[in-house]
């Protein structure tokens, strides 16, 4: 694919530019599962972004404010404030995110066009882990040794191999969408924004409440370590018993016996905690089987792509993500940003990774923004540790990063951020339910309903 010139070139981690293949677009969204360190979590999470051509449209309103202001800042002159974002741009064995490369150069660019941070422009890196964990430990020391502040708003399948090499420099893994292993739940260097496994419970919570009366899980193999007993208590809040609880090959050519399970038994309406691309293989059945059960699914995952050709049988699917639409407001600048800076059309920025990368840069600045002498790895781990009231405008809830959730369930003390925010499917297209963020702690517990929602 064609990459604005105006956007810098990936870095492998060897330090060489990267090439983009053409196919990346085609597989940009595939979700995968991976297992979390059996002693610190028991379980796995997930990974959901989507693939689908829905990208920024920009109304005209943002993007006229955008301009007046950028037309009025002045240029940032201070000392430049390098940071590091690590995902994967080409692999073999996990999927590819060229959307979290182009989001983090528009931030950098949209930052600097307005007076930088503190009047400090930001020089963002992003470094490609090409699928192996060895080279995502790479990208890590390369950002230590260039003296980067932190690394932020990334995603990457191994944690595991990189928290621990910034846990021994002092540097914080800042602002990650989705959390894929024990360490970045556990360190003290690591601070997630994203609130992945909260939407599991999410969106059980919200099939009782729109009146499903006889509810049935599918969830991908190995996601039911993590995800079974969060939907269990979410369905215990309100008084209810999932049903059925059905596994899901990873890799199958045909899940009729599965979608015949999990419709089976009356069932009204389905959770769905599977990945994209099963969703691709998932949706011929579900449409065969004539089910007028109705789906619910997560953020990225069931989406657009996954329900091409099959639009009818998905109509009003419900959607939770960590995440509010990137139609709605609190988006508007990074609407604009994407249209301004010429990112990739093709490319899905309405994902976890995409909208997660967005966030987490945002929280970066309002971090530093609040900082007084020299910025480094060390003075930004410390003032991170130190935040209590960390506010984006409604991208996610305000977070409190020196309070970790020690009431909640076991391995998930740096889960800061546990709201879920709601979308559909309509016509084929995914929409947005409002804006507006849902707090699922107690649900997740089973000690209370989902909290109520709030606005922006």
């Amino acid at each position: 694919m064609l990459v604005p010139k105006h956007l810098a070139p990936v870095r492998d981690c060897d330090g060489s530019r990267a090439r983009r293949g053409s196919g990346l677009a085609r597989r940009l969204g595939d979700m995968r599962l991976l297992a979390l360190a059996a002693t610190a979590l028991a379980g796995v999470t997930l990974a959901a972004c989507g693939s689908s051509s829905k990208s920024s449209s920009t109304s005209s309103s943002s993007s006229s404010a955008s301009s007046a202001s950028e037309s009025s800042a002045a240029k940032p002159t201070g000392t430049p404030i390098k940071t590091f974002t690590i995902t994967t741009i080409h692999a073999q064995k996990v999927p590819e995110y060229a959307a979290v490369h182009d989001t983090a150069k528009a931030y950098e660019k949209w930052i600097n066009s307005h007076g930088g941070i503190n009047g400090h422009p930001l020089e963002v890196t992003v470094c490609d882990d090409r699928g192996e964990p060895t080279q995502a430990t790479k990208c890590a020391r390369e950002g230590i040794e260039a003296g980067d502040v932190a690394g932020v708003g990334s995603f990457s399948f191994f944690g595991a191999a990189i928290v621990p090499v910034l846990q021994r420099a002092g540097t914080a893994w800042f602002g990650i969408p989705s959390v894929q292993s024990a360490p970045e739940l556990e360190s003290k260097v690591s601070f997630p924004t994203g609130s992945i496994p909260a939407n599991g419970a999410g969106i059980v919570a919200k099939a009782y409440e729109e009146g499903c009366k006889h509810v049935n899980a599918i969830v991908v193999e190995g996601a039911g370590a993590v995800f079974d007993s969060i939907i269990k208590n979410a369905a215990k809040a309100y008084g209810q018993t999932v049903g059925r609880f059905v596994n899901l090959p990873a890799e199958a050519k045909d899940y009729s016996p599965q979608v015949a399970e999990a419709t089976g038994g009356g069932a009204d309406c389905v959770i769905g905690i599977i990945a994209e691309t099963q969703y691709q293989a998932f949706m011929p059945a579900w449409a065969q089987s004539g089910t007028k059960a109705k789906l619910y699914g997560v953020q990225g995952n069931l989406n657009e792509h996954a329900v091409k050709g099959y639009e009818q049988a998905a109509e009003g699917s419900v959607i939770g993500g960590p995440f509010p639409d990137i139609s709605t407001k609190p988006w508007a600048d990074m609407r604009t940003a994407l249209q301004e800076y010429g990112a990739n059309k093709s490319l899905d920025y309405d994902s976890i990774t995409a909208l997660g990368d967005w966030n987490g840069y945002t929280a970066f600045a309002k971090v530093v923004e609040k900082m007084t002498g020299p910025i480094n790895n060390k003075t930004f781990l410390e003032a991170a540790s130190k935040t209590t009231s960390l506010s984006t405008n409604g991208q996610v809830p305000t977070l409190d990063f020196t309070k970790e959730w020690t009431e909640g369930p076991k391995g998930f003390p740096r889960l800061f951020n546990r709201s879920v925010a709601f979308s559909k499917l309509e016509k084929g297209k995914v929409v947005p339910v409002s804006d507006k963020l849902y707090d699922a702690s107690a649900l997740m517990l089973g000690t209370g309903k989902l909290g109520p929602g709030v606005s922006p």
